[in-house]
């Protein structure tokens, strides 16, 4: 088995968005990852950490996977015509078409996201509807051959479940298991309903100016969509 999977590294990518799920699709029998950008030069994470680009959009091949990651950079991208043109070109012909975090606003700013069910990170849920995709809260969402994870750690999750799709569910476990992946967080505090209101209410003030500016963004991309 050869697969090619494919994820899209950016300036101000979120780091974890995409080291999460590549720690674990890399580890897949017979998986070559790209980490796919306009140049090969290094990139600043939001972060940042560096990282750095082993393919181009030009030389990447045809991929079974595509991946897009979030972090604040992603805003950029929704205006990217070269970045959302990739996308959709390799999206025609990969097997999964992936995100994880908000790197679904990009799929939906390359029109991939229309009538099927999709998630991204909870603070920024609310711009998936404008985007044409059908909000749906849960850790991994997969309608079809899209498959969406929610915010940051969920990649580790959507890795986990991609795994199971190109290898099995055994080869997926056992992945599982080499990485130690049990989580036990000290706090019941990773998500909206289960933190305490006063940390969702802190974690909303700090996103609320992302928020405005990619609303912004994505009501011009549906506007133009609509056209």
């Amino acid at each position: 088995m050869n697969l090619k999977i494919g994820f899209l590294v950016f300036p101000q990518v979120q780091q974890l968005d995409l080291t999460g799920p590549h720690e674990v699709l890399a580890s897949v029998p017979g998986a070559t990852t790209h980490l796919i950008w306009k140049t090969l030069e290094p990139v600043v994470s939001s972060n940042g950490l560096v990282l750095t680009p082993n393919t181009t959009f030009e030389d990447c091949p045809p991929l079974d996977v595509i991946c897009v990651p979030g972090g604040s950079g992603v805003t950029d991208l929704l205006q990217d015509a070269q970045a959302i043109g990739f996308v959709r070109q390799q999206a025609a012909s990969a097997r999964y078409v992936t995100s994880v975090c908000t790197g679904a606003l990009l799929l939906g700013a390359a029109g991939l996201l229309r009538g099927r069910r999709a998630t991204t990170h909870w603070a920024f849920h609310s711009l998936l509807e404008p985007l044409g995709a059908i909000p749906t809260r849960a850790r991994v969402v997969r309608d079809g051959n899209l498959i969406t994870g929610g915010g940051v750690t969920a990649g580790i999750d959507f890795g986990l479940t991609v795994a199971a799709e190109l290898a099995g569910i055994e080869e997926a476990q056992a992945i599982q298991l080499e990485l130690e992946y049990a989580p036990a967080p000290p706090f019941d505090a990773g998500d909206p309903e289960s933190a305490p209101q006063a940390v969702v209410e802190l974690v909303r003030r700090r996103s609320a100016e992302g928020l405005a500016t990619r609303q912004r963004v994505v009501t011009e991309i549906a506007q133009a969509q609509a056209t």
